[in-house]
């Protein structure tokens, strides 16, 4: 379930690319909160805040708006630097906690060490970490676990094998979603030995060309006294 962890937010008026950047140099990141019935309002907050408070947090959280009285929010989208991985902009969703949303949660495979395909020598490969869901916003699991510990070789384990925790619904195709498959190691071929003959030097080996044409040229040359 997510936290009940309160985010403080300071209240900003929307300004430009230039007090932007100041803001970040500061040590704050900027921000909006949209939906419901209010209008959007512009924010900043700590970056060390936001990180610690979004790593520990589900997909719902309560914020303050300059010391105001909490209201439930959902991460929308967190946009980083692309090299130094910085939280650049941050954007939340107000949400109604008697209405289901839709979100995004982590798969969880537990157990894949003592499944029979990984003891024989098999790779598990996870191919979905994550599934779309609706629920009540009180109802979103942080992640969805599932155990794998019985998976055989050549296995396959589709979404519709996975039990959705009460008051979840998932929104993928059940049969065509593949979360994780246990495949058989990869094994190199092994190249055939190629023996190599080879003749020793000077043994019944044909004269050289060169050799050939030197011997022709050693016949004595004709006395040209004797035409005289």
């Amino acid at each position: 379930m997510a936290d009940d962890t309160t985010l403080s937010l300071t209240a900003r008026d929307p300004e430009g690319s230039r007090a932007t950047r100041r803001l970040r140099r500061a040590g704050n990141v900027p921000g909006v909160i949209y939906g419901g019935d209010g209008e959007p309002s512009h924010f900043a907050v700590d970056a060390r805040i936001l990180r610690n408070t979004l790593a520990r947090s589900g997909a719902i959280l309560d914020i303050a708006l300059d010391g105001g009285s909490k209201a439930p929010v959902q991460v929308k989208d967190v946009q980083r630097h692309p090299v130094r991985g910085d939280i650049m902009h941050v954007d939340f969703l107000r949400v109604n906690m008697s209405v289901a949303i839709t979100a995004t949660v982590v798969v969880d495979l537990v157990g894949a060490e003592v499944a029979p395909g990984v003891v024989q020598g098999g790779i598990l490969n996870q191919e979905t970490r994550e599934v779309n869901i609706e629920a009540l916003p009180g109802d979103i699991p942080d992640a969805i676990q599932h155990d794998v510990s019985a998976l055989e070789m050549n296995a396959t384990l589709n979404l519709s094998e996975i039990t959705a925790p009460k008051g979840v619904t998932f929104l993928d195709d059940l049969e065509e979603t593949v979360i994780a498959t246990v495949t058989p190691p990869t094994v190199e071929p092994v190249e055939p030995e190629i023996e190599v003959e080879t003749a020793l030097v000077g043994e019944d080996a044909p004269a050289a060309e060169g050799d050939a044409d030197a011997g022709e040229g050693d016949a004595p040359a004709a006395d040209s006294s004797d035409e005289s």
